[in-house]
Parts: structure tokens; sequence; C-alpha cells
């Protein structure tokens, strides 16, 4: 916990806490393998309170669409106010702003001074406004996107080369919305879902960047996140947003480490290492049959994402 009574801070009026900002300032997560992404409501001050020990691999603090524009302010207020007492946390910690045009930037200039990992920025439509972002968010914090709309849909594999931008988000409802179609689309078994699942993965991919699938709404229902969590694992998906701690424990397990791959990686990246040392990239092998270059760097790859 980050206080040990949250009495004093229910107190405090909007103004005040500003007052009673601290000095903290939380390292910067070393964490680069994400499995789960939970959403919290800043609104809620117990939830706040627990950012420095989720089990979250990620945390997103909302500042969006679930907060009511009168409350906005209120919410900005009380992620200073906790970040700020911050002196460390087991999470990537993630700020989600509103889009640029509707108060993201001064939420950004507002936020810069205070120690978290990420800027999520939503509804973002083009390159120009990540470029924008990287000029207004200070060096030591990367560059997130919520993907909502028909126009970063159709874009987002020209969003490249950009290197603090690391890390793509769906919004499925919102972007079903913004292409004309009924949210009631999305089931396990929908081509339409798969295709808009697949395009965001390959072109998140193609662009060096990490794709985070969307949030199931219906958190009690663990058996149908569960499914949407394997079926999303076999796309190539390696993270899930998450609302609530069941889900969190669900994609925890789902996306986490396959022993046997990475068993079966390390023989053969210790067999090809060991055969090329001899002029021979392609030989096969008792236990897992053929080996050559792709086979190993598949290996490497699955190595690398431990």
């Amino acid at each position: 916990m980050i206080f040990q009574s949250l009495m004093p801070i229910e107190r405090l009026s909007l103004n005040q806490k500003l007052n009673h900002l601290g000095n903290k300032k939380k390292k910067s997560s070393i964490i680069k393998s994400f499995r789960s992404n939970m959403m919290l409501n800043p609104l809620k001050l117990k939830h706040l309170n627990h950012i420095d020990n989720l089990p979250a691999d990620m945390i997103t603090l909302n500042l969006e669409d679930a907060i009511a524009p009168s409350k906005k302010q209120e919410a900005l207020y009380n992620i200073a106010l906790f970040l700020s007492h911050l002196e460390e946390s087991s999470s990537f910690i993630i700020v989600r702003t509103n889009p640029l045009d509707k108060g993201g930037r001064e939420e950004i200039t507002f936020l810069n001074s205070f120690s978290f990992d990420a800027v999520r920025v939503a509804k973002v439509q083009t390159r120009n406004e990540i470029e924008e972002i990287d000029i207004l968010l200070n060096s030591e914090k990367e560059i997130h996107i919520s993907m909502e709309t028909k126009e970063a849909f159709q874009n987002l594999a020209t969003f490249g080369g950009i290197e603090r931008f690391t890390t793509a988000h769906i919004g499925i409802l919102d972007l079903l919305t913004s292409l004309g179609l009924p949210q009631s689309l999305v089931e396990q078994d929908n081509p339409t879902i798969h295709y808009i699942l697949s395009k965001f993965l390959v072109d998140a991919k193609s662009i060096e960047v990490n794709p985070i699938s969307f949030m199931f709404q219906e958190y009690k229902d663990t058996e149908s996140f569960r499914a949407w969590c394997e079926l999303e694992k076999k796309m190539g998906f390696t993270t899930k947003a998450c609302m609530g701690p069941l889900q969190v424990a669900i994609a925890n397990e789902v996306f986490g480490t396959d022993e046997e791959a990475i068993k079966r990686a390390l023989h053969i990246k210790e067999a090809f290492e060991t055969s090329a040392k001899k002029g021979e990239n392609g030989f096969m092998d008792e236990q897992y049959g053929f080996i050559d270059e792709p086979i190993y760097r598949d290996a490497l790859l699955v190595l690398k994402s431990r």
C-alpha cells in the first residue's frame, strides 16, 4: 500500500490534493515481457493505493472514457497524488490520457514531472499525433496508443520509426463503431473479428510495436475470457487487457512461460550452434527432426520472449 490509511486523503478537497504531493520518484520499470494489462479507475482511491503490489504486469490508470467530464480533473489530481508518493512497483505503469485535442495535451504536460513508465493516448488517428506526443512527453517515458478508429486501423503500419512508440492497444468496441459495424460481432468464431485482430497484430509487428488485445467487458465470465486468451495466444498475441484481478490471473497463466517451448528452443539453439561450427547449417536432430537456420532463428525468438 502507498498510504497506510486513506481517510486523510479522502478528506482533501480537489485543490488541497496538489498541496499534499510527495517527492517520490519510482524507478523506470525493467519489465520487458508483458502478459496482463489491468485498467484502473483513478476515482477509486482504494485501487490506486495498491498500484505498488498488484499482480498485473502492466497497470493502466484511465483518464478517458470511463471518467465523466466533470470528474476528469479529480481523476488527474488523484493520479498525481498517488504517483508522487509511489516509491516502487512491480508493474509497468501507464497513464491513459484523453485524445490530444480533448485535454490530452494538457494532461501530458501536467503529468510530465511525475514518475510512471508510459503515456497511452486515446483515439490516435495519424502519425503526426504520435510525433507530437514524442515532443510533448518527457524522454524517459514510452509512447503507447489506443487504436480505436478506422483511420488508425488503416494507417497503423505507417506509424513505425518513432523510437519511443512501443505499444498499441486495440479498443475493439470503439473501432467497430468507427467502422459502422455492430458490437455484437465480438464473438470468438466471427471471421470479421479474426480479421480485425489479425490485421492489427501483423501491422503492429511489422513496425516492431507490441499489440495488446482488447478488454473483455464481462469480467465475471472467466470461462469466456480464458477462451479469448487462448485464441489470441494462438494468433500470436502475448498481452491481454484485463478488468480486475480474476482476469489478470488467467492472462498471466495463459500468456505465461511455456516451459516445454523453452526446453525445445534451448536444445535447438545449442544443437544448431554446435553444428554451425562444423559448417553444417541443416541437419537431422534425433529429438526434434530437421533443424536449419529458420528453425534456429525461431528458437532465438522464443528465448528472447521469456
